[in-house]
C-alpha cells in the first residue's frame, strides 16, 4: 500500500505477521532447494538474448515545472510535430516532481492516484493526446502551487507534514481549529527535534520518549473533535512519519528543503 497514508495504521501489524510466516517457512521447509545453478542459467539466457541500448553521456535535464510558462508550453503543443515527444517529456517532469512531493510528504498520494488515472485512461483510449496534455498541465500547475502551500500556511515543510497527517483525511475543522492544530504542529516538531539523539532509532528508551512526546502533546493541544480513536490513529501517524523521515540528531529528508 505504500507510499499511501492509510499503511501507516497497519505497520506494526504487518511487521508482526511477516515475521511469524518467516518462521513457519522456516518450520516447513528447513532445507530449501538449491536453485542458484537454474538461476545462473537463466541470467546467461537473458545475457545472450538482450543487446544492449546506446545512452547519452548526459541526460536530459528534468523540466522544473514551478518555471514553466504554462500558456507558452500549451500554444507551443498546438504547433508541434512531435506532440508524442513533448507529452513524453511532461509525463517525465510531473513524475519527476510527484516523486521528490511525496517523499517530503506521503499526504500528497492523491495527486500521483490522479496521475495514473490520467495516463490510465489515455493508455485505453478514453482520451486523446490533446485532452491528456490539457489535464496534465493543469495537473502540473496544481503541483507547482502545492510545493509552495508551506508559505501559504506560513509554516515550514516539515512543519506542514505534520499538519496534514493531522488533518488529512480527517476531521473536518473550523478555522480556530485550524489555527489550534497549526500551533500544536510547530510545537511538537519543536519538542521532537530535542529528542533525537544519536542512534535514537536504536534504542528502546529513546523511542519511547519520542512516542510519549507526541502523545502528550497532541492530547493537550488538539481540539477536542478528536475522538480518542482518532487520536490514537493520528499519534501512531506522526511516530510512523518522524521514524521513517528522521534517521538520526540532525539528520532527515528535509535538511537540503531548509
Amino acid at each position: 500500500m505504500k507510499p499511501d497514508p492509510t499503511a501507516l495504521e497497519f505497520t506494526g501489524r504487518v511487521a508482526c505477521i511477516a515475521g511469524i510466516a518467516d518462521a513457519i517457512r522456516t518450520k516447513l521447509n528447513p532445507n530449501p532447494a538449491d536453485i542458484s545453478g537454474v538461476m545462473g542459467g537463466i541470467s546467461k539466457l537473458l545475457d545472450a538474448s538482450i543487446t544492449g541500448l546506446g545512452m547519452p553521456a548526459k541526460p536530459a535535464p528534468v523540466m522544473d515545472l514551478s518555471k514553466i510558462d504554462f500558456e507558452a508550453l500549451r500554444r507551443r503543443f498546438k504547433e508541434s510535430k512531435h506532440r508524442n515527444t513533448d507529452l513524453e517529456i511532461l509525463k517525465a517532469a510531473i513524475r519527476a516532481q510527484l516523486e521528490r512531493l511525496i517523499r517530503l510528504n506521503k499526504t500528497r498520494t492523491d495527486f500521483q492516484v490522479q496521475f495514473e488515472e490520467l495516463v490510465e485512461s489515455y493508455n485505453a483510449g478514453s482520451r486523446n493526446i490533446e485532452a491528456l496534455f490539457e489535464e496534465l498541465v493543469k495537473l502540473s500547475r496544481n503541483l507547482s502551487e502545492e510545493q509552495q502551500r508551506h508559505v501559504r500556511e506560513n509554516m515550514t515543510e516539515e512543519e506542514l507534514v505534520i499538519f496534514d497527517i493531522l488533518t488529512r483525511p480527517a476531521p473536518d475543522l473550523s478555522t480556530d481549529e485550524r489555527r489550534e492544530v497549526k500551533k500544536v504542529a510547530k510545537l511538537l516538531l519543536e519538542r521532537i527535534k530535542t529528542l533525537l539523539v544519536l542512534d535514537w532509532r536504536k534504542r528502546q528508551s529513546s523511542r519511547a520518549r519520542v512516542e510519549d512526546a507526541i502523545k502528550d502533546l497532541l492530547d493537550a493541544g488538539l481540539p477536542r473533535v478528536y475522538s480518542p480513536e482518532l487520536y490514537q490513529k493520528k499519534c501512531s501517524a506522526v511516530y510512523e512519519h518522524v521514524y521513517e523521515s528522521y534517521a538520526d540528531q540532525g539528520e532527515n529528508i528535509y535538511a537540503a528543503v531548509n
